[in-house]
Order: structure tokens, then sequence, then C-alpha cells
């Protein structure tokens, strides 16, 4: 006896009201903003979709993550030749959900089989089609979704059903001659049948309702007139296409990672030599600070003894400061410092003439052979005093030695 809508759909509110209230471990892994939406979106698609019902299951990743997820599992109508086909359908409600679009099978029942080279259903049973790659939240939703896979489910049928062997090989004929129907339900309204081998998915939720999918062909017939199971030779073409993709992929992902390693290197590289001159810099700049600092503090013990000696002297002077004859503020302390100032005061002198006399024959003021007369007699004299004052210098030394060592205490043996 089949329930009235009134109870089906009560029973479906408490359902989920149950399982989305749960807390602790059992509790799905939705976010706590979004149940009353996923719980209003399983409400709506069973009223426009009976047929589809409402569950909890444990999915697994391809990570090997085991999460328990709510499914609607069904049938999808479609309307294909004029005749409505029921398409046997899982709904995976992800963790992310409605954010994301959920995923969708094919459940293909025992005797049938999901249609090679499908353009929207690969060979595992995931449909993709455009609305699922557009999911939009909050207007994307399970109704216009199941509207949207009965559309292109009509317009490519993704399962077929497999053609059973006739127990009946020799057909009864009617007194006209023709081929007599063997029953009603043998006349079906079909999809164009496919040859294909039984299908190695597991059973799901079968079709029911208006139309059925035709029955498949007998198995093929082997050269040495044996049969060979249609099953092995799927599963051993599945097998060899799946290993070729595999190893298309791993190709593929190699050939990527490699040549993302070697830019990585080549920056890894370039990283390393732009450290060495970094290294580098801050340690010339940090030398080059100890110098600085080192210069700035003898300008500043420079600049203490120069004021200390103005404040010392300004005192002396008093009002002769303007009188003052440049020749007489320095006085020698000896005559060995007095014979040294000389001389290097007559040294820089004649530098500065002999400079002078350099810019005059070349701006053609003076004679080129009065030029070297001068320059000769001045670079005698130059000689002359250099070498005092080298002498005076050495002179200088050693009585500064001589009085240290006078100076310093003299200890027994």
């Amino acid at each position: 006896m089949a329930h009235p809508p009134s109870s089906i759909h009560q029973h479906t509110q408490q359902f989920l009201s149950s399982v989305l209230s749960q807390r602790g471990p059992d509790a799905l892994p939705y976010t706590e903003d979004v149940k009353w939406l996923i719980r209003q979106h399983l409400l709506s698609l069973s009223e426009s979709h009976p047929s589809l019902h409402h569950k909890t299951a444990s999915f697994t990743h391809n990570d090997g993550r085991t999460l328990n997820l709510l499914q609607s599992d069904g049938t999808v109508p479609m309307l294909f030749q004029n005749v409505t086909y029921n398409i046997p359908v899982v709904i995976w409600l992800m963790e992310s959900y409605p954010r994301h679009a959920p995923l969708v099978f094919v459940n293909p029942t025992r005797d049938m089989v999901i249609k090679r080279q499908h353009s929207f259903v690969n060979p595992s049973g995931l449909v993709s089609i455009p609305y699922l790659h557009n999911w939009i939240y909050p207007s994307s939703n399970l109704v216009d979704l199941v509207r949207n896979l009965s559309t292109y489910f009509a317009s490519d049928p993704p399962l077929y059903s497999q053609r059973r062997p006739n127990p009946n090989p020799n057909p009864r004929f009617n007194e006209s001659g023709s081929p007599a129907s063997v029953s009603a339900g043998s006349i079906r309204p079909a999809i164009p049948p496919r040859s294909y081998p039984p299908s190695p998915y597991a059973s799901g939720a079968g079709g029911g309702g208006g139309g059925r999918i035709p029955s498949p062909a007998p198995p093929q017939r082997m050269g040495s007139g044996s049969y060979e199971d249609p099953a092995e030779v799927y599963k051993r073409n599945a097998i060899n296409k799946l290993v070729e993709n595999v190893h298309s992929d791993v190709t593929r992902l190699r050939k990527a990672r490699e040549g993302e390693m070697e830019g990585m290197f080549s920056a890894q590289a370039v990283l390393r030599e732009r450290e060495q001159e970094v290294l580098r810099g801050l340690r010339e700049m940090e030398r080059e600070k100890e110098g600085l600092e080192q210069q700035l503090q003898m300008v500043l013990m420079n600049a203490d003894v120069l004021e200390g000696w103005v404040s010392e002297n300004e005192g002396k002077l008093g009002a002769d400061l303007l009188s003052l004859n440049v020749d007489d503020a320095i006085v020698p302390g000896d005559s060995l410092s007095k014979q040294m100032l000389e001389c290097v005061a007559a040294d820089l002198a004649i530098e500065d003439v002999v400079y002078a006399l350099d810019k005059s024959v070349q701006d053609g003021c003076i004679p080129f052979d009065l030029y070297l007369r001068n320059v000769r007699l001045l670079s005698r004299e130059q000689f002359f005093h250099r070498a005092t004052s080298g002498k005076v210098r050495a002179i200088q030394m050693q009585a500064q030695v001589t009085s240290m060592a006078s100076r310093a205490p003299s200890y027994g043996v």
C-alpha cells in the first residue's frame, strides 16, 4: 500500500531535521549557517521528484578520507523518442555544499551499461554538465539540477540495456506469413540497442515508471566456436584504458614538475648569488662605518684641542688681535722647530712658483728658455730645503727618543 504524499513529505522533514541537528562525532560535516538551506533544497526536490529518496551514506574521497554525507538516490525521468525512461542516479551533497556543486553519478542496474565515450558521463558514472560547472551559490539548487539532468539525458541517453538471447529461436508465423509478436511486453519503445557487455557497476535504485530499456544482444561468438565472456572483455579494455590514461597523466605531470623544478633551481642559484652580494655589501658598509666613526672621533679630538688652544690664547692677545702679524701668530718652541718651519715654508713657496711658471709658459707669457733656467734654479734650491728639513726631522726624532728614555724609570737588575 503506497503512502500518501503528505506522510512521505512529513517523514522526509523529520528525517532531515534529525540528521541535520545531530551534534558530536555523528554530526554531518556541513556548516551550521547552511544546514537550513540544505534542508529546503532537499524538501523542494522531494516535492518535485518523489522518485528521489534522501539518506545518509559513507563517501570515500580520493585521498582516502571517509565522511558521512547526505545523498539523493533514485531515478530521473527523461523523454526519449516520445517515451519516458527513468535513469537511476545518486546525488551526493559534499561537505562544501551548497557553496559548491554536488557530485552526480548515474547508477546503472545489473542489466544496464554506460554508453562509451559519452559526452557528459565518464566510465565511472560521474556526470558533468554545464549547470554543475556554473554552479552559483545561493541561487543554484537541486530542483533545477535535476531538470537539467533530465534535459541532457534526453539529448544523449547515458545508459543502455543489454540484449538477452531469445529463448525461442524459431519465431511463430501468423497466417499471413509475418512474424507474430511473442507477447505485448516484448514490443518496447526502445533506445537504439547497443551490443555492450554487462556493467561492472553495483546495482542501485532500479528504474521504474513509464518505459523500459530494451533487452541486450547475445554474447559474441569467437572464431573457434567458443564464447568470450563480455564482462572479461570489458574489464580488460577498461584496465588497459585506465593504465594508458594514468601513464600519460604521470608523464605529463612529471614533465611539468621537472620544468617547475628547473625554474626553482635557477631562481635558487640567482637568490644565492644575490645573497652573497648583499652580505658583501653589508660587510663593506660596516667597515666603512667603523672607519667613519674613527675619523669622527679624531675630528672631535682635534676640534677640542683647537678650541682649547683658541680659548687659552684669546686672553693673551686682548686688544692687539686686529694688529697681530700672522707671521708672529705661531712661535716655534726651539731652533730646530724654527728651522723646520722655514724649510717647509720655502719648499711650499717654491712649489707654488714652479706651478705659476708652468701656467705662464703654457699661456706664452714667458719664453721657454727662461722657463727652463728658472725651473732649474728653483729645483736646486727646493732640493736643499727638503734635504735640510729631512735632517732636522731626524734630529728631532732622536731628541724625542732620548727624552723619553731619560724620563723612563730605571729598574734594577
